[in-house]
């Protein structure tokens, strides 16, 4: 390894975008996630118009700080990382381990983090070029890190979301895991929504029925609008959208991305080639009254924003479940993730699902409680998806794609 030369990159900018893009193709191949070469989220395009739009960057409390190994002028490997001053767009919520640095009398923040900003999407992980052995680099990556740490007094380093095929080359390099959970929709072989809908005990398919009459007794129609068909003027919409609905939350709203980045979205072919628009409107679909934006990547779809001008019965059901369920299903889309949160979706087939995300901590003390508390945190994280799972509104003949083939427990 002693012919590697170790870069810490400022911005994602100071990456060739094809030297990056080149380490999209997975060492090995989790089936469960997406394709990373299909996943959006962590291209050079996405991630630079992230911090060229100025919605992630040191003023907002994401500073980016992502680790090159370059042998010579070729990137051989790549961790994007952020370094945090607060714990918001994680969607992982550590708040009470900030809690307990303060107890210790640590410093919990600024914080290293490796996820794709403000998107809780499964598949992170270290960028490794094919070819090279990702198991070795992944070791001393992760020492790399852990000297980066000490050196700048940073007490945690978080990867969120991560990649399944990952996540045991960094556990057996020492990474503790912890368990969460979100929603996802899965296909099992649905034709079509009436399929969706049969899956469904009687009592839940009425609802379902009753929330789409709902929309449409309103007049409203539901269109969805797919990557170059979308008019750049119906992204400044989106955003719009966007922007209005987190202001409904006062100082909660969270609203991270500024209208640059959905100018971005807009007129970046590389971009807008992913997005799929669902359109809710009367009349003219490039006129909506509320709108929601996925994000498409392979067979995989993910739910991200929506907003409305209308207060609808069941629109925003209608606007960010049943459309795009309906749509996956026509488009042989077999995971969508609607986003983080909501309790309300498990009514509308969408299970729980185990979550890892991976943490190293350099304080002896931090690490060694934490590391005592997760086995039985993770436990009760299992237990506690199988109990949500086994509510859902099945028919009791429906095999419904449960979490049961994830692991929840971190590997021996």
């Amino acid at each position: 390894m002693a012919e590697l030369q170790v870069r810490w990159h400022q911005s994602t900018a100071e990456v060739p975008p094809a030297a990056w893009e080149r380490l999209l193709q997975p060492a090995q191949q989790d089936p469960l996630s997406p394709d990373p070469a299909e996943l959006p989220f962590y291209r050079w395009c996405w991630l630079k118009e992230l911090e060229a739009s100025g919605s992630i960057v040191p003023r907002e409390g994401w500073k980016p700080c992502h680790l090159g190994l370059w042998r010579g002028e070729e990137l051989v490997a790549l961790a994007p990382l952020y370094l945090k001053g607060h714990s918001y767009g994680e969607f992982v919520f550590d708040q009470s381990f900030a809690q307990l640095a303060g107890q210790l009398g640590l410093r919990y923040y600024p914080k290293l983090v490796g996820m794709s900003p403000v998107s809780p999407v499964q598949g992170y992980r270290f960028l490794i070029a094919a070819g090279e052995d990702a198991a070795e680099l992944t070791a001393v990556m992760l020492e790399l890190i852990d000297g980066f740490c000490r050196r700048n007094r940073i007490l945690s380093c978080n990867f969120l979301y991560v990649d399944q095929a990952w996540r045991a080359l960094a556990e057996a390099a020492g990474c503790a895991t912890w368990i969460n959970q979100q929603s996802q929709w899965s296909n099992p072989g649905h034709a079509d929504f009436s399929d969706y809908l049969a899956s469904f005990n009687a009592n839940q398919r009425r609802n379902i029925k009753r929330e789409r009459k709902a929309v449409a007794a309103a007049g409203l129609s539901v269109t969805p609008l797919e990557g170059e068909a979308i008019a750049p003027t119906l992204v400044g919409r989106m955003h719009d959208f966007y922007a209005q609905h987190c202001a409904r939350w006062g100082p909660w709203g969270s609203k991270y991305l500024s209208e640059s980045f959905f100018q971005a979205l807009a007129h970046e072919p590389q971009l807008r080639r992913h997005l799929v628009l669902f359109s809710a409107h009367r009349g003219d679909p490039a006129e909506p009254l509320a709108m929601s934006l996925c994000v498409r990547g392979g067979d995989h779809l993910w739910g991200r924003y929506w907003g409305s001008d209308v207060e609808i019965d069941c629109l925003h059901f209608e606007v960010c479940y049943y459309a795009p369920i309906e749509w996956a299903i026509a488009h042989g889309i077999r995971h969508f993730d609607p986003g983080a949160g909501g309790s309300h979706k498990r009514r509308r087939g969408f299970v729980a699902q185990p979550r890892a995300s991976l943490h190293r901590w350099s304080d002896p003390r931090f690490d060694a409680i934490l590391r005592d508390w997760l086995p039985g945190a993770n436990a009760q994280m299992a237990r506690e998806i199988e109990a949500i799972n086994a509510e859902l509104p099945f028919t009791a003949a429906y095999d419904s794609p449960h979490a049961s083939h994830l692991r929840t427990e971190p590997a021996a």
